[in-house]
């Protein structure tokens, strides 16, 4: 089993307490998050990712309860084992394309030895996803939307860490790049070692997933 979450509860400075369903995810599975706005569902996601912190109830990464680890433990937990795709894409504006998706690798030990060649590994995946060299050779100010949500793709999956996290991955994509992405996100994990958690409103991806989690809201 890649990920477990039990009992997981968060409540805000307001007031307003969110309740989140068990998970277990295993290797070779992809879920897809769904909920209506305000239910939490970035929340999550910031929860599973280390970001923040948790309150009540426990998760389980590769063995490794969130609990027992430090902060420097958890960053590092979070670099090794989780590539995560932004919502706000999160790229350096004054790095290329290429040099952004290559960041993951920077701060991973553990990725870069599932690396053989990386000026390879981010041209494959590139092309996959619709992206030429001329692309990915450019700074995020003269990119799309769309091909700098693409970027933040490559960076997420590179190193094949064991949990793919990703918030609206394809909201700024048209049918075809979205398409291409799912097709390249099947293709690219590796269903002895990876699975996938996927934010959507996009009811096209409904089918394209293992199961389908609700999540809801309790004040």
């Amino acid at each position: 089993m890649i990920l477990e979450t039990q009992q997981l509860t968060y409540q805000y400075k307001s007031g307003k307490t969110l309740y989140f369903p068990d998970i277990q995810l295993h290797t070779d599975e992809k879920i897809l998050v769904v909920g209506s706005s305000g239910s939490g569902k970035s929340t999550f996601l910031n929860l599973l990712s280390g970001v923040l912190p948790i309150q009540k109830g426990s998760i389980t990464l590769n063995a490794h309860n969130y609990a027992t680890q430090t902060r420097q433990q958890l960053d590092k937990l979070r670099a090794d084992h989780i590539g995560i795709i932004f919502q706000s894409l999160n790229l350096i504006p004054y790095l290329s394309g290429f040099e952004n998706a290559a960041l993951s690798l920077q701060f991973s030990k553990e990725r870069r030895t599932h690396v053989s060649d990386i000026d390879t590994s981010i041209k494959q995946l590139a092309e996959g996803l619709g992206l030429t060299s001329e692309i990915l050779a450019k700074q995020p100010k003269a990119m799309s939307i769309g091909q700098q949500q693409r970027i933040s793709v490559i960076r997420a999956m590179l190193g094949k860490p064991a949990l793919i996290l990703a918030d609206e991955p394809t909201s700024a994509l048209d049918p075809i790049a979205t398409e291409r992405f799912m097709t390249e996100l099947t293709r690219s994990i590796d269903p002895a070692k990876q699975a996938v958690i996927v934010v959507s409103h996009n009811p096209a991806l409904f089918p394209l997933f293992d199961r389908v989690v609700q999540i809801g809201e309790s004040a």
